[in-house]
Formats: structure tokens, C-alpha cells, sequence
């Protein structure tokens, strides 16, 4: 191998190595990351807001304060486990645009077929474990409705404010998995939380 060769390695070394150490810093962690736990610390303030204004549908729909924290719980971990592998991915080079690209509509579709299906499995056992503890419930159906109304719309939201602000952050020179996880939890509090208050009232509609 020759000289200029070795050189070129050495470069390569020394830039991969000062990358990485600015990257994984505990100063660079600690910046980014910072602010938006900062920010999700109200969001989860602004989503307890929302619940407080749920009192007449909480009254009105028995079994509702059953589901609703499985509702957010479902929906966070749905939907951060969606931002951390749209941040994996671009930093693999897997997605560096929206359109046309496997990688990133699999991911989307992924995540909306289990919120999906993981909010019929919610409705139903929502119902039968407020029937078990003698308690009333509004009825499987009612129940189930509100979960899937309110886990699929959150979730489409959800996942186009994934994917704008996963790629948004890596153009800005922000590592997505400092930024991206946190927002998209607290978002989906707040989303979540709303979401369910309107598929509350549709099913009171109906």
C-alpha cells in the first residue's frame, strides 16, 4: 500500500474519530436533548389539561378511565418506537427523502396496522376487565370504537410528525434520537389525549 494511501486512512480516522467524539459527547447530549425534555415536561402538564376537560365524558362512558392511560400508553410506545427507527434509518442512509421510499412508508404502514390492531385488543379488554371487577361498562363495542378512532387518527398524525421532524432535525445538524423520541412522546401525550376527547364525544353522538 502506498504512502498517499496511508495518509488518506489516517485522515479518514482522525475525521471519524472527531466525529464521533462530538457526537456522543455528554456536552452534545445534554444540549440537544435538553430542550425538548424541557418541552416535554409541560407537554405532559398540557395533556393532564386536556384530561380535566374529559369529565363529562368520563362520567357519561363507563369504562373510559379504563382505557384512556392504555390509549396514551399505546399510543407513545407505538409511535416513539416509529421515530427511533426513522432515526436509525437516515442515519444508516436508508431514508434521505419522502418520496417513494420503501423504507419510510413501510415504517409508517408498520406502525399504523398495529395501532390498529393493538386498539381493537385495548377496547375489548378494556370492557371485559371492568366487567370482571363488578364494575359498569358502556359496552365492548362503544369502548372499542373510542379506542380505534382515537389509536388510528393519533396515529396518522403521529407519524407524519415523525417523519418531517426526524429528517427536519438531521438537516439541521440535530441527531434525531436526542430529539426526536422525546417530542414525539410528548406530542403524542398531548395528540393522544385530544384524539380520545373527540372519539369520546363522536361515540356520545352516536
Amino acid at each position: 500500500m502506498s504512502h498517499s494511501s496511508h495518509a488518506e486512512e489516517d485522515d479518514d480516522v482522525e475525521i471519524e474519530e472527531e466525529y464521533l467524539g462530538d457526537y456522543a459527547s455528554v456536552r452534545s447530549i445534554v444540549k440537544e436533548a435538553l430542550p425538548f425534555q424541557l418541552i416535554a415536561t409541560l407537554g405532559g402538564a398540557v395533556a393532564g389539561l386536556i384530561l380535566t376537560g374529559m369529565t363529562e365524558e368520563l362520567e357519561l362512558i363507563p369504562g373510559l378511565i379504563v382505557i384512556y392511560p392504555a390509549v396514551l400508553g399505546m399510543r407513545g410506545n407505538i409511535s416513539c418506537t416509529l421515530g427511533s427507527r426513522l432515526g436509525s434509518a437516515i442515519h444508516m442512509g436508508l431514508i434521505t427523502k419522502i418520496e417513494r421510499n420503501p423504507e419510510l412508508t413501510n415504517n409508517i404502514l408498520g406502525s399504523l396496522i398495529l395501532g390498529f390492531i393493538l386498539s381493537i385488543v385495548l377496547g375489548i379488554l378494556g370492557h371485559g376487565m371492568t366487567a370482571l371487577l363488578g364494575l359498569e361498562s358502556a359496552g365492548v363495542i362503544s369502548l372499542t370504537l373510542i379506542a380505534v378512532l382515537a389509536g388510528v387518527s393519533s396515529g396518522l398524525i403521529l407519524a407524519v410528525i415523525a417523519v418531517f421532524l426526524a429528517l427536519g432535525m438531521f438537516r439541521f445538524g440535530f441527531d434525531p434520537d436526542n430529539v426526536v423520541t422525546p417530542a414525539i412522546a410528548t406530542i403524542g401525550d398531548i395528540v393522544s389525549m385530544f384524539m380520545l376527547l373527540m372519539a369520546a364525544k363522536v361515540v356520545l353522538m352516536l
